[in-house]
């Protein structure tokens, strides 16, 4: 596929996915979710990629889906757009590897969404987040299932409720971000962040995800059973034993084959 509003690139062990279109604050057109996951997909049949940086270009992450597609359409045109939105947000957490949002500006709506439903955020300081459907009739229902596993029911209710925006440290405050830092930093911080988890096995990564959002909503019991399992089988790992018997035997690190 050739990107028009998206740009992709993998460097080391990071694939940086940029929303590309400044021009209209990187709105979620139908055009650009449809770049996003060929671009997730192509990533996560990479096995050289451990982690996924999503950015922007421009002064803002993204203003939320282009309204002007959500005028003067039909039920079949409007569950295209958000059937596809959904399968979006949906890869991110399928993937193997963890992704991090790298967030300046405004994350309104479904950007606020998509920086929400990433593994982790990093804002700059100058950042916002916002659910603002209500100030223009439509209730921000998608955004509210990441934003609400984010940073729980009485604070979501109130961004959903409002529409205010939240601050890049309120939102911190509220766990919607991991950091904050000065906007000059953000892009050095987010790449350091993910060369510091990249030096861990891709294979224990991609374990440790899928795990941690299969139990993470469950109950403890049935949590717990899920992350027995989970750890007996991540045990018989070449890189768990590898690594294991290293620090047990006090030897240097041990370099991942990645399974």
């Amino acid at each position: 596929m050739n990107y028009e509003k998206i740009r992709f690139n993998v460097k080391d062990a990071v694939a940086f996915l940029t929303l590309a279109n400044p021009e209209k604050i990187n709105a979620l057109s139908g055009q650009m979710i449809q770049e996003i996951i060929h671009a997730l997909g192509q990533v996560s049949a990479d096995e050289s990629v451990k982690v996924v940086i999503i950015r922007a270009e421009g002064k803002n992450f993204c203003a939320g889906h282009y309204l002007p597609e959500l005028l003067n359409g039909g039920v079949k045109s409007y569950k295209w757009v958000f059937d596809e939105c959904t399968r979006m947000m949906q890869l991110i957490h399928d993937l193997p590897q963890p992704v991090i949002a790298q967030v300046q500006g405004i994350a309104t709506a479904a950007g606020c969404q998509l920086a929400a439903w990433c593994d982790m955020v990093m804002a700059s300081e100058d950042a916002s987040f916002a659910t603002p459907g209500v100030k223009i009739g439509l209730f921000c229902t998608t955004p509210a299932v990441s934003v609400s596993r984010a940073i729980g029911r009485k604070a979501a209710m109130e961004m959903l409720l409002t529409g205010r925006s939240f601050p890049a440290e309120e939102a911190k405050q509220l766990g919607l971000v991991n950091r904050v830092v000065p906007l000059s930093e953000l892009a050095q911080e987010t790449e350091k962040l993910a060369a510091q988890i990249a030096e861990a096995s891709r294979f224990t990564l991609s374990i440790g995800k899928q795990g941690f959002y299969s139990q993470v909503d469950q109950e403890d019991d049935k949590a717990l059973d899920f992350a027995k399992h989970t750890i007996v089988m991540n045990c018989m790992a070449e890189d768990a034993q590898n690594g294991i018997r290293a620090f047990v035997e006090k030897q240097p690190p041990v370099e991942w084959k990645n399974r």
